[in-house]
């Protein structure tokens, strides 16, 4: 039985060290493969002996054993390659070209992304006195994504309900000194660009994290942050998924103390908690 499911069957029964072990493994197995005990010990935390102890409790006799079954998965990722034409439609050939067809998409998406809308972004949500972020359909799990990492840094951030009342309501207590950020994807929400108009009429100010440029929430907001123009949904969603990891990245920089701060406070309620 390969490393990974021998990890995930013995799961539920880890102790608190040997999830941080299997957790690191998991995710991080081309550094691991490339680790000693003693190395991946002091990553996680621990110590060597726990590593030889979670690999014996895995059912191998020692920590080489994990290793190379760790490096075997390594060695698979870089060596298999879907076989020509005729493979092009199996499950391996059409996973890699699906990934082949986002990292294009992405790349695409990183060369006509203007870098100073970003920046005036970023000053703005650290100016705002509130900040409100709407979306609907399939831009809605980008708009929890992006409230979730504001308020890691304390951002003082409100995500709409789902819905024209919802929207409206949030509208209702928007004003002057309040910034409106709209995630549109597809514009499969209509009602979203006069949102952003009537936000901007009462001196809100608007921005826009959008799938295409041509959308018309696009055009109905100050600041426009937008993805190269696909036909295909999931591509767009990745890519606005994409612009709003950079936007957090670039907040992160900005205002690193902000979000120093509200980690340790997250930190300290969670230990007084337990």
């Amino acid at each position: 039985m390969p490393y990974r499911f021998r990890i995930r069957e013995a799961q539920p029964g880890f102790s608190k060290s040997y999830a941080k072990l299997a957790d690191f493994i998991l995710d991080a197995y081309t550094e691991a493969a490339f680790m000693t005990a003693t190395e991946l010990a002091r990553t996680v935390g621990l110590d060597a002996a726990t590593v030889v102890r979670f690999s014996q409790h895995l059912g191998y006799p020692g920590y080489p054993q994990l290793l190379r079954e760790i490096q075997a998965h390594v060695k698979h990722d870089l060596l298999v390659q879907p076989r020509p034409e005729e493979e092009t439609e199996s499950t391996t050939g059409v996973v890699i070209g699906a990934i082949d067809e986002l990292r294009f998409a992405l790349e695409q998406t990183g060369l006509s992304l203007d870098g100073e809308s970003v920046e005036r972004l970023v000053d703005l949500i650290g100016e705002a006195r509130r900040i409100g972020v709407i979306a609907e359909g399939p831009a809605q799990p980008a708009a929890y994504n992006l409230v979730y990492f504001l308020e890691q840094g304390n951002f003082p951030v409100h995500l709409a309900r789902s819905g024209l009342a919802g929207l409206a309501s949030t509208l209702r207590t928007t004003g002057e000194g309040d910034l409106l950020v709209a995630i549109d994807i597809a514009a499969e929400a209509p009602y979203i660009a006069p949102a952003l108009r009537e936000a901007r009429g009462k001196g809100v100010t608007t921005a826009a994290i959008v799938g295409s440029p041509s959308l018309a929430s696009a055009r109905s907001a100050a600041i426009v942050l937008a993805a190269r123009a696909n036909p295909d949904l999931g591509i767009a969603i990745v890519n606005i998924e994409a612009i709003i990891y950079a936007l957090i990245k670039s907040l992160r920089r900005q205002y690193s103390e902000r979000f120093a701060g509200a980690e340790q406070a997250i930190s300290d309620l969670s230990s007084l908690l337990q």
